[in-house]
């Protein structure tokens, strides 16, 4: 068993080194809730081992969706470091992010009541939540404007194959600016109509968000653009 543990712990530091070498960032992921039934699920079906390697890879494809290939084009991290708290939270939440701390705490909560697939449901809530790590606007403190956040970290996780099975489907939804999953398959159509699309969003959400984004990107009002994005799916 010792030798068994010992073998798991280097390779968890072979994991992390290999991140912070690659990209000056560490990752890091703690599960304070072991003594929880959702603790110790995510420590038999999940690990933080593999959360460590979610978070990097999911790092590296958000870069490559905004267009982030140098550490300059990014938002900065606190201390180039992103962290995974597992915890046991008393509410209906999933998962969060903490702007102020790059910090994401995972519910155990949620993690216990998982109908399926832990791995997959997991992963795609981490491409989720550091999307928002380094997306920029993350600067309107007073979340005027969540939705596009919330839709655009979705759209990551869109792109990345992790869909969840809840989702509303493409075409769905009442208002574009509903946020997650509705926002997050108009954006996937918008960016298949001017492909790097969110890439240039989010550079111009440096100075806040405003729907004449889309007109000066897309050529189009948003409206109309949701209007063919409606039609498109037979409204």
């Amino acid at each position: 068993m010792m030798k068994h543990f010992a073998a798991v712990f280097a390779s968890l530091l072979a994991v992390a080194g290999l991140a912070a070498t690659a990209s000056g960032v560490r990752f890091q992921a703690t599960n304070n809730a072991t003594m929880t039934p959702g603790g110790q699920r995510f420590d038999r079906e999940y690990g933080v081992g593999y959360a460590v390697q979610v978070m990097s890879e999911a790092s590296y494809f958000t870069w490559n969706i905004f267009n982030q290939t140098a550490p300059a084009d990014r938002r900065p991290a606190v201390d180039d470091r992103v962290k995974l708290v597992v915890n046991f939270v008393s509410s209906n939440i999933l998962a969060f992010e903490r702007d102020s701390e790059s910090s994401i705490t995972l519910n155990a909560g949620y993690v216990n009541n998982i109908t399926g697939d832990v791995r997959t449901l997991v992963t795609g809530l981490l491409y989720h939540e550091v999307t928002h790590v380094w997306q920029w606007g993350q600067q309107d403190t007073s979340r005027t404007h969540s939705w596009i956040y919330e839709g655009m970290a979705d759209f990551v996780r869109l792109r990345a194959g992790y869909a969840a099975p809840y989702w509303l489907q493409p075409g769905q939804g009442s208002s574009w600016d509903t946020g997650y999953d509705v926002t997050a398959w108009f954006l996937n159509y918008c960016d298949e109509l001017r492909p790097g699309f969110v890439a240039v969003l989010n550079e111009r959400l440096k100075d806040g968000y405003s729907d004449d984004d889309f007109l000066q990107i897309m050529g189009k009002p948003v409206q109309e653009l949701w209007r063919d994005y409606k039609a498109k799916y037979g409204g």
